[in-house]
């Protein structure tokens, strides 16, 4: 089984930055991808940004240019580096990864609230 556990997450004003940091624990072989999603209120939730275990990105569109996300493959964490933050960005931020434990599964942390308001 994997555990996840987010960390970053708070109120901060538009055009703000913010990191969230995820850390994978527990009993696992292997961490394929890992991502971030997000929920706001009234909405399914959605990819934000996706790191494959060689390194390869994808992104949302409503977050290319503002958003990085990385993975440190030896400490088993994924960070998501948040620029220039709109009220829009507003929603709870899930850590996601496709881990192996008897088979490739989802994963999900807990989530962590992102408020961006002034």
């Amino acid at each position: 089984q994997v555990q996840l556990v987010e960390s970053g997450g708070g109120l901060v004003q538009p055009g703000g930055s913010l990191r969230l940091s995820c850390v994978a624990s527990g009993s696992f072989y292997g961490i394929n991808a890992m991502a971030w999603y997000r929920q706001a209120p009234g909405k399914q939730r959605e990819l934000v940004a996706r790191i494959s275990e060689s390194g390869s990105t994808i992104y949302a569109d409503s977050v290319k240019g503002r958003f990085t996300i990385s993975r440190d493959n030896a400490k088993y964490t994924v960070a998501l580096e948040m620029n220039t933050l709109k009220p829009e960005d507003t929603a709870v931020y899930y850590c996601n990864v496709f881990a192996w434990y008897t088979s490739w599964t989802d994963y999900w942390g807990q989530g962590t609230q992102v408020t961006v308001s002034s």
